[in-house]
């Protein structure tokens, strides 16, 4: 009994290690067939251990009804596993329950026949040497050997076959269905657990897998043979076929669509505060951006509607107007979404872009992780749900629309990646311009520092696995090219509007402050529900729409001890480099290192002041840690989730969770909305404002008070305004960007009023002046709505007019046809 128990516990700690060969051997009814194999695959490996170290024999059994798993059984090495099915479903489901259970560095896959005989194992194993992540034995390339030939009729099948799968679903590999791989352990078991095909078409389904993951195939010459006992019968064929068409049209699973659901509860329950009333609801922390984003989407809308050039605006900063290409318009939606916005308003359409947007880049994130990362739904979803929600995606909830609907951005690192492979690289190339294009008018600053990221993690990836890199080189630059040639001819005339047309700008200079700091990195971020602290926040950022970073301690720990635990693969070590990289950055120019009173030069100022840079906020490049830590965090979950130990898994899932506990958002601060006054809902102003002019409120509109705005919304866009809340040139001679306009005299001295509640001494000069400034606004009427200070600000106004003005609807009103206007 002693041995017995000896040879169990060697056995339990064999299953536990990590093997540097795993040898998976489907079967199905192979009493005749499954001794010979062992014995020859047994001897082998025996004879070359040196060169294959340790190994397993996983067979994994179909329901035989026989006495396979009798004779797998009966051998007494612990070296040898047996994996059986309740019922016989077919090849692949016996593959995949093999291969997701091996734990092998490498994975070899070959039939129960060894067709292909075992010692051609070391031509795979030179091409996995070379950088493929997997070596297809073929019959179909130069140097490869044929025995005995196959029945005519199932030869010609195989053939109509090949070609069939070459044309729909595999490029590039001519043959797909000899039973002789070589893979590399994780991404085959990750392949095979993502499989759903339970027939003989899983060797597409899974090879389609690696192409689509850009991991590169090698097809190596084998010498193969006919056996006599084929389990493919030529009735399985129409299955074959019909396997086929479902790789061409996948379909969701189940779990897919709760994910989904579960990203669009997630984003309502983070606006609920104003999502089920959002033309009476204001976001608190958006400070004016919601009041400006409404009007880019009504403006936009107007101008469709109108067959105006959707570039351009004259509603604000009368005279001169608003440049919306060098905007954050996103046209790639205000333009499709006219009709409800046109129907529903503008608060309503805005809601609608923030919620959905929200859901829609979770649920991308969601696909691209279990596509390239990690089978397991769970891993992928939680992956998603940090890569969405995090910290610095919850401040830009806060009407930055720009920065939170990024669901294209996790398409285009797809398609970037199909082009690494090379196997549709014209078709994958054009997709990706398209892609592009079509984020540049969603928001062209998330896509610079997306590229950014994905430069970053290129190039630790090509350092840590060259020879991929180099195979990739070539079909990523043809594709890069023509996504180029796609991409241009659609957005040059846009882009020469932002840069040389009206009311162009060259550059936005920030201030100071826009750098993160290293406790910003460390701190939670304000909306935090557990660990919020506005004050500390606050002290950290420029406001709470920019609190880029905030990710916590924790999670930061967290991530270090996921580098350090799966530092063995490529994309760890690749994605670790990213969010470092990208968190040093975000420090600026120059950053202090903690506990000193030193600073230090940092990276950033080998960017700063470069053409696309020289506009970009710093502390943003910090969001793209963002979905950087939810890949690890995706990839940490998905090995729990492999572990045999429930303790491990256990431990495991509560360090997860301590870490993310703290970052969980709370609802969105949200007030309600002061009502628009009657003036402008009901159509007075249209006694007041002539066509061409333009109609000045009190103080005039500016990104630090933006009402006026939702009153212009609340027309229906029929009047225009000076100053205001948009990005636009310093002054004529000087294309220095700003935020709003340069004040005028009048301009000026009406915000000083409203911000010290003291009346300015008015004379005869400040009159005159005032006179010069409604001249250049071409102004039609003065407006005064009920505010804090509107006293003080109605008497400066009666002194700079000469006369009262009239409470009419709410408003008081200086109507400038009856006296002092336009230089009379």
């Amino acid at each position: 009994m002693r041995p017995a128990d000896t040879g169990g516990r060697q056995a339990a700690r064999t299953r536990e290690a990590v093997v540097d060969l795993s040898v998976v051997i489907p079967a199905y009814n192979e009493e005749r067939r499954i001794g010979p194999t062992l014995d020859a695959v047994t001897r082998y490996l025996d004879q070359t251990a040196s060169r294959w170290g340790s190994w397993e024999i996983v067979v994994a059994d179909d329901g035989s009804t026989d006495a396979t798993r009798e004779i797998v059984t009966l051998r007494r090495d612990p070296r040898l596993r047996l994996i059986t099915s309740p019922g016989h479903r077919g090849k692949g489901h016996a593959l995949r329950l093999g291969v997701t259970a091996s734990r092998g560095r490498r994975v070899l896959v070959t039939d129960a026949d060894l067709a292909a005989p075992v010692a051609e194992l070391e031509q795979l194993d030179e091409a996995l040497g070379e950088g493929h992540a997997a070596a297809v034995g073929s019959r179909a390339v130069p140097g490869s050997t044929l025995g005995d030939r196959r029945h005519r009729v199932r030869e010609l099948l195989g053939t109509a076959g090949n070609l069939l799968i070459r044309g729909t679903a595999v490029r590039g590999i001519r043959d797909t269905q000899c039973g002789f791989k070589l893979f590399d352990g994780e991404k085959a078991r990750t392949a095979f657990a993502a499989s759903r095909l339970d027939g003989w078409a899983i060797d597409v389904e899974v090879l389609r897998h690696f192409q689509q993951a850009g991991w590169p195939v090698a097809e190596v010459p084998v010498h193969w043979s006919h056996r006599r006992g084929s389990k493919v019968r030529p009735l399985d064929y129409p299955r074959f076929l019909r396997d086929l068409v479902r790789l061409r049209t996948p379909v969701p699973r189940p779990a897919d669509a709760v994910a989904a659901a579960l990203f669009l509860a997630m984003a309502v329950a983070l606006y609920s505060g104003r999502f089920f009333d959002p033309a009476h609801r204001y976001l608190t922390d958006s400070l004016q951006d919601q009041n400006q984003w409404e009007w880019f989407f009504a403006v936009t809308a107007d101008n469709v509607a109108h067959l105006r050039n959707p570039l351009f605006s004259d509603l604000q900063g009368v005279p001169g107007g608003v440049n919306l290409m060098a905007n954050t318009a996103m046209l790639g939606l205000s333009v499709p979404l006219t009709p409800v916005t046109l129907l529903l308003g503008p608060a309503v359409t805005l809601s609608l872009v923030m919620t959905l947007g929200l859901a829609a880049t979770a649920t991308a994130w969601y696909w691209l992780i279990a596509r390239r990362l990690v089978p397991q739904r769970g891993a992928a979803f939680a992956g998603a749900a940090l890569a969405a929600f995090a910290p610095p995606m919850v401040s830009h909830a806060n009407a930055h629309p720009n920065f939170v609907v990024l669901f294209m951005i996790p398409l285009i690192a797809d398609r970037a990646l199909r082009l690494c492979a090379g196997t549709r690289t014209t078709r994958d190339a054009v997709i990706l311009g398209l892609m592009a294009a079509y984020q540049l008018f969603l928001g062209e600053e998330p896509l610079l520092l997306a590229a950014l990221g994905m430069l970053l993690f290129a190039a630790a990836y090509a350092a840590v696995h060259p020879r991929v890199a180099r195979a990739a080189v070539r079909p990523l630059l043809r594709g890069l090219a023509i996504a180029a040639a796609v991409c241009l001819p659609l957005v040059v005339y846009p882009l020469a509007w932002q840069f040389n047309g009206p009311q162009s700008y060259t550059h936005i200079e920030h201030g100071p402050g826009t750098a993160n700091t290293v406790r910003a990195l460390l701190t939670f971020a304000e909306r935090s529900l557990l660990a919020g602290d506005a004050d500390r926040a606050s002290a950290l950022s420029l406001n709470p729409t920019e609190q880029n970073a905030f990710y916590g301690w924790p999670l930061l720990l967290l991530a270090l001890a996921i580098t350090v635990r799966l530092w063995r693969q490529p994309a760890v070590k690749a994605l670790a480099f990213t969010a470092a990289a990208a968190a040093v950055l975000s420090l600026g120019p120059r950053f202090h290192v903690p506990l000193t009173g030193t600073t230090v030069p940092g990276p950033w100022a080998l960017l700063a002041g470069r053409p696309l840079f020289e506009s970009v906020i710093e502390s943003r490049v910090a969001m793209v840690c963002a979905p950087v830590l939810g890949m690890l965090l995706a990839l940490a979950i998905g090995r729990l989730a492999a572990a045999r130990s429930l303790g491990t898994q256990y431990a495991g899932l509560l360090a997860v969770g301590l870490a993310l506990l703290p970052l969980v958002p709370a609802p969105l601060r949200s007030e309600p909305r002061a009502e628009v006054p009657a003036f402008f809902t009901e159509g007075t102003w249209k006694a007041y404002v002539r066509p061409g002019e333009s109609l000045v409120p009190v103080p005039l509109p500016e990104p630090a008070d933006a009402e006026a705005l939702h009153w212009q919304t609340g027309a229906g866009l029929g009047f225009p305004v000076p100053g205001g809340y948009f990005n636009g040139p310093y002054g004529e001679g000087d294309r220095s960007g700003v935020y709003g306009v340069p004040l005028r005299w009048t301009a000026s001295v009406l915000q000083d009023v409203r911000a010290t509640g003291v009346a300015p001494v008015i004379d005869e000069r400040a009159r005159d002046a005032t006179r010069a400034d409604l001249a250049h606004w071409r102004a039609g009427a003065l407006v005064l709505a009920p505010q804090p200070r509107d006293e003080v600000l109605r008497t400066t106004v009666e002194k700079l007019v000469g006369r009262p003005g009239r409470w009419v609807d709410g408003v008081w009103v200086w109507d400038l046809h009856q006296g002092t206007r336009k230089g009379s």
